[in-house]
């Protein structure tokens, strides 16, 4: 479920929020008890725990996560995504680095490869045009340069290859 248990890592906090109660407030922390238990009586609480309509939502929530095996759709959104642009990437100069991590899949954009240079103008009219044409894309990184994908872990294979033949057909 998530990115530092395929990494092998064991961090001694978690903070989960947003997507866990399906967009009602609610926050977690998850923890090794001994850090967790090392707070003082008041010492661990926030304005989004605890409430019992969006705890009832989150158990829910995980129920779907288990029941429709979304993470594991996860990683085939993102061998999709990845496969097509790794495809672009042979076809397309200015597509540089390609990073992905489950369905979260990021495109950078460069005006050349050799020199690395970001493609935010480049990314920006792209972003224009896939708009034009239906697609609403989101742009990263610390110069814009970075196609993001989020997808919706429910997207259906034939949506997501229209949404990946406009953002192709834009380029």
């Amino acid at each position: 479920m998530f990115a530092f248990q395929k990494l092998g890592l064991e961090p001694d906090l978690v903070i989960l929020s947003k997507a866990l109660a399906d967009g009602l407030p609610l926050s977690a922390v998850l923890g090794r008890a001994e850090v967790l238990d090392s707070a003082q009586v008041g010492g661990l609480g926030g304005t989004f725990g605890g409430n019992p309509v969006s705890c009832a939502a989150a158990l829910k929530v995980l129920e779907k996560i288990e029941r429709e095996q979304l993470c594991t759709r996860a990683s085939q959104i993102g061998a999709q995504i990845c496969s097509r642009a790794r495809q672009w990437q042979e076809r397309f100069a200015r597509i540089g680095d390609i990073r992905a991590q489950g369905a979260m899949v990021g495109i950078e954009f460069v005006e050349s490869r050799a020199g690395k240079e970001p493609a935010t103008e480049y990314v920006a009219k792209l972003k224009m045009e896939c708009l034009r044409r239906g697609l609403v894309l989101i742009s990263a990184g610390t110069y814009a340069n970075v196609v993001r994908f989020l997808i919706p872990l429910i997207i259906d294979d034939p949506t997501l290859q229209q949404g990946l033949d406009i953002l192709e057909s834009s380029m």
